[in-house]
Formats: structure tokens, sequence, C-alpha cells
């Protein structure tokens, strides 16, 4: 039987899971319509993918793997490490927005590696979608890459992924994706599969069982292998360690299958091997020529993970000691490559990520197994390169309705950006900056304030570069309880004026925990406790009732964005709060004048 290899790759939100989805439906692979690929449930509650999956299905005798990637730039490492184990790719472009940031990192990173992209413009059903407009964005892109004659002769499917309906001009009638699986099989090459060649097998994705322990994901690049065979895993280093293959599973459908043997072409998953890591060859001659590593992309921010040691530390937390997170932070370094700890500080955990919603992820994911926490301020990782501080940069596109305009280019000025283009399209204006990523951390929310929700940021790593100086950033300051209780709606309808709130009345508070922004930018220190004075005296305003605004309830990505260098995000599987690392006035006015002598 033949096999394609076969990779979705799009920008997040531009429909690569729903393709996936729709094609397992068709070909029979999945009867049931409530299963998807986004299975985890941070991934349902979102709508992204957030780690990368196999899958596979059979059409015309033919076995086509698919991986469907992530869209979103903070877990781009792993497209990049996909890309190098199949023959095509699905580029699938919104067909309303056209190309975006993530398009062009993993498309550039398919045409560097001499990848001939099928083009899937879907979303063909939007009331405000631009198809031709979208095609002709999408060779100008593939132009701006130095694609090659062949490259830029690439073929063009119109999708509508929701409903599973595809064709090859915009006019043809359809009714389910054929024209796309034929157009695979077609433009596709056939999985190179010599099986006479002594057996190479190299990772481009980590899983982990508590019983198999750590297993690879990857293609077998040639020759077979069976059950229980002995092999070495040859690290890019130069280190050779043995090992024996103890389970074999292939992909059929959106699950796994045990196989008694790997093929060459296949993508497969190996147990047995506690040792291997992405780009390592696994191979049967201890002499054999490893296959070219694999790079991982570098974190680009980092941010301490420490016990939680606030006056509620412990009342909900399953795990709450340093050994406990310890050994959580150290099973993630098992699957979640993009990620670095530094586990040598006595106080705390150093964390290093490629994002804001990378640490997000993984937080979130902690918090819902119970444990209990508290993070520092993420800052950026500096670097000197050749005796020059450098920090990471980003491109940001930024769509947002001509009326916003000003206040976007106004912030992202403040902030070190520096402007490369101004697209004006139709209602809309497109702005790509290129920023150094200390601008943007904390900005997304305050963007979508300033747009309304009607503006849309999205950012890719383009490298590091000089430092960009100073930024200031945060125009408020902190509202900080001065009392441990219960915080009254009477109090609280007086300090509303004074700025935004993150906790509603009749929350339980303590000293030194943030309950809100203030406007003029200066920490302040409030009595959110204080109830109303009872008299005997009647008032003509006795019974007008307390008018609270809406609360800026704190998640997690609020609090690692309006998080200050001298706080804390508390982190529990019930409650996330802000505090300040001193939790007393008097602490944090001595901890000020060290700082200043």
């Amino acid at each position: 039987m033949e096999i394609r290899n076969i990779a979705i790759i799009a920008h997040v939100d531009h429909g690569k899971t729903k393709l996936t989805d729709a094609l397992m439906r068709q070909t029979g692979m999945v009867t049931d319509d409530s299963i998807s690929m986004d299975s985890n449930a941070l991934e349902l509650e979102r709508g992204i993918t957030i780690y990368s999956k196999n899958a596979s299905l059979f059409y015309k005798d033919t076995k086509i793997n698919i991986v469907d990637t992530p869209g979103h730039a903070d877990f781009g490492s792993e497209v990049e490490r996909i890309l190098r184990s199949i023959d095509s790719v699905l580029l699938v472009v919104d067909a309303q927005e056209g190309p975006m940031p993530q398009t062009k990192f993993v498309l550039k990173k398919s045409l560097e590696l001499g990848i001939k992209p099928i083009v899937v413009i879907n979303k063909i059903d939007k009331p405000a979608a631009r198809p031709e407009w979208t095609h002709e964005k999408v060779l100008e892109l593939f132009m701006d890459l130095g694609a090659n004659e062949e490259q830029l002769n690439f073929a063009t499917v119109y999708a509508i992924a929701k409903q599973g309906i595809a064709k090859i001009n915009l006019s043809d009638e359809s009714t389910d994706l054929t024209p796309l699986l034929d157009t695979i099989l077609k433009k596709v090459s056939p999985a190179e599969a010599d099986a006479s060649k002594p057996f190479a097998f190299q990772p481009f994705n980590l899983a982990y069982d508590n019983y198999l322990g750590r297993m690879g994901i990857g293609r077998v690049v040639q020759g077979t292998i069976e059950l229980n065979a002995r092999v070495f895993i040859k690290k890019p280093e130069g280190v050779i360690i043995p090992g024996q293959i103890t389970k074999i599973y292939t992909f059929e459908g959106v699950g796994k299958k045990e196989a008694p043997a790997a093929v060459a072409g296949d993508i497969v998953m190996l147990a047995g091997l506690p040792d291997i890591y992405i780009g390592d060859t696994v191979c049967v001659d201890q002499n054999q020529e490893p296959l070219p590593a694999i790079k991982i992309d570098e974190p680009t921010i980092s941010l301490n993970f420490l016990v939680n040691n606030s006056p509620f530390a412990g009342q909900v937390g399953k795990y709450v000691t340093s050994r406990q997170i310890r050994e959580r932070l150290e099973k993630e370094l098992e699957v979640n490559v993009g990620l670095k700890i530094d586990f040598s500080p006595v106080d705390h955990y150093k964390v290093f990520g490629r994002g804001e919603l990378h640490i997000a992820i993984l937080l979130e994911n902690m918090r819902r197994e119970g444990f209990e926490l508290q993070v520092s301020q993420p800052q950026v990782i500096i670097k000197d390169i050749d005796g020059i501080k450098n920090e990471p940069f980003e491109e940001a596109t930024v769509d947002v309705p001509a009326e916003y305009v000003s206040i976007v280019i106004e912030k992202m000025s403040k902030r070190k950006g520096r402007m490369a283009a101004m697209h004006p399209e139709q209602n809309h204006t497109r702005l790509i900056y290129e920023i150094p990523t200390r601008g943007l951390l904390g900005y997304r929310n305050e963007f979508i304030v300033d747009t309304r929700g009607e503006g849309i940021l999205c950012s890719e790593v383009i490298g590091y570069r000089p430092y960009a100086g100073d930024i200031e950033k945060r125009s408020t300051g902190s509202m900080i309880s001065g009392e441990t209780g219960r915080a009254l709606a009477y109090s609280l309808a007086n300090l509303q004026d004074r700025g935004s709130l993150y906790v509603p009345a009749n929350t339980d508070i303590y000293e030194g925990q943030v309950i809100g922004n203030t406007s003029k930018g200066i920490d302040m220190t409030v009595n959110p406790i204080k109830g109303k004075k009872l008299t005997n005296m009647r008032s003509s305003n006795a019974d007008i009732a307390i008018q609270l605004t809406s609360v800026q309830e704190m998640s997690l990505e609020r609090g690692l964005e309006v998080i200050a260098e001298d706080e804390y995000l508390e982190i529990t599987p019930q409650s996330i709060r802000l505090r300040k690392q001193n939790l007393t006035e008097n602490d944090r006015i001595r901890a000020t004048r060290r700082e200043n002598s």
C-alpha cells in the first residue's frame, strides 16, 4: 500500500482542525460527529490547537498520514520539526483574512525545505470572503519568500471545511471533499519506502505514558523494524545509547493501533526508549550515519515558579510543596520540548518558555490538576551577541477598523514598535510592526479595550536584535488591600472611581493582595473591608442602592499581562489572585529604600 505523508499548517483559527475532522468523517475513519482532533479540554474551550496530533485515513488503497499542527506562534516550534518528516503540506488560508503572520512563518519553513504546498482557501462561504484576493495575496507571499518556479505553480483548492465541501474552481458544484483528496493523491509523491536499507527513524514529537514512559513519534526514514528489536539511539552530540523496542503503534483515524512492525515511509510511535529526544536517530547499526539533527526554537521569556506562601496558601490546593511542583515540571519536560527549566535556585524554579500563552497553558493544566503555586512577572531573555546586548523581536500584524488606527500607532510607538507596512483594506487597515517582545508583553488586553474588541493582533518571533532601550508600558498603578477580611460593596463602590476592580463584593481578601488598578499610575493602599457606619439618624440617601461597575475578574492571561515587577500571581485550583511580594506596607517601604540606596 502506498503512503502519503502531509501536514496541515495555517494561522490560528483558519480551519486546520475542522478540515482534518471533515476528512476523517468522509473516509469513515470517524463515525461520531462529536469526535475531534482537538480533544484536549483547553483546546475545546479556547478553540485553538495547542498540541500537534497525528491521524491517518485510507482513500483509494492509499494511506494518508496527516499531522495537525498548532496555529499559534507560541507553539510554532512544533511545526518546523514536523515539516522535516512529511512530503507536502496543506496550507489553509482564511478566504476573508488572507495570509497572516503564522501563515508566513510556516510557509517560509516549508519552502526552505523544498516542499511544494497545496493551498486550501477555506471559509469561502463567509459573507466578506475574498477568495480571488486571497489567492493573489498567497501568490505574492510565495514570491516574497523566494519560492522556486515549481513551488509557485501550486495547486489551489477552495473549501468550506465546516460543511465538508471542497472544489477546484469556485463555480464547481461539490458536496464533499473528494476534489481535495484527489488533489492530494495527484500532487503528493508517495513516501520513499526503501525497505532494503538498515532501519532509521527520527522523532519529531514526544508522547508520555505512565506505564510505557517516554515515546517517540516520527517517520521511519528507511528499512523496517519489528517488536522487541535491539536498536541504538544516536544523539546529535555523538552519544550512543542502546535500547529495545517494546511497543510499536501506527496511526489509524484519530487514534493509534498496536502493530508488529514499522515500515519505511510510515509515521509511527515507538515505546521502550526512555532516553529518546527530538532529532535523535534510532538505528539498528551502531556505525550508521545519523540523520540531520532537528533544531528546536529557543525560548524567549522566563519567569519564576514558587511555592505559594500567601495567607490563603494551602486552603484548596492538593499539591502545594516544592517537591511536588518540581516533579510536575520534570514530567512536563518529557513532552514539552519548547520548555526549559533551571532547577538550581534554592527558593524557586526558573521556567523558560516561548511566550505568555505557552506558559499560561502549562499553568492552567497544573491548576486543574490541583496544584497551588505563585509566579513572578515574565521577563524577556536578553542575550549578549558579539558584546552587544540583544533581545527578541517580533513581527506584529494588526488588523483594525480605520477609526482605531491612530490609537494603535500611538501605543505601538510608545512600546518601541517600528512600522514596516500599512495597508488600508476596505473598512479595515492592516499594520505590520517590528517590535521588541518586551513591548508586546502586557499589551494584548489593552489592545482589545482600545479597539473595542474589533481588532486582531498576531505576532511571530523574528529573531534577536540590539536592545531597544527602556519601554514605559504600565500606565496604571496597583490598588492594594491594607486589611484582611471580606470585601464589602460599600467600600468597593467608593474605590471604583479610582480605577478598575479585580474582585467582586463578598470576596475574601488579604493584606497585600492587589484588588484593582489605579488610573493615576501610582500604587495605593486602600481599605476594601470598611463597612457603612450605622446610626439611628434617618437620611434621605439611606435607601439608595449601591451600584458597582463590572469587575475585571483575574484570569491567567490577564494576570501575566498586568503583573508588576514587585508582584506575584497566586494560582490555585479555585482562584487566581494578584499580590505584592511584600504584603505589608511597611515591608514595601523598606524594600523600596533598599533598592534606592
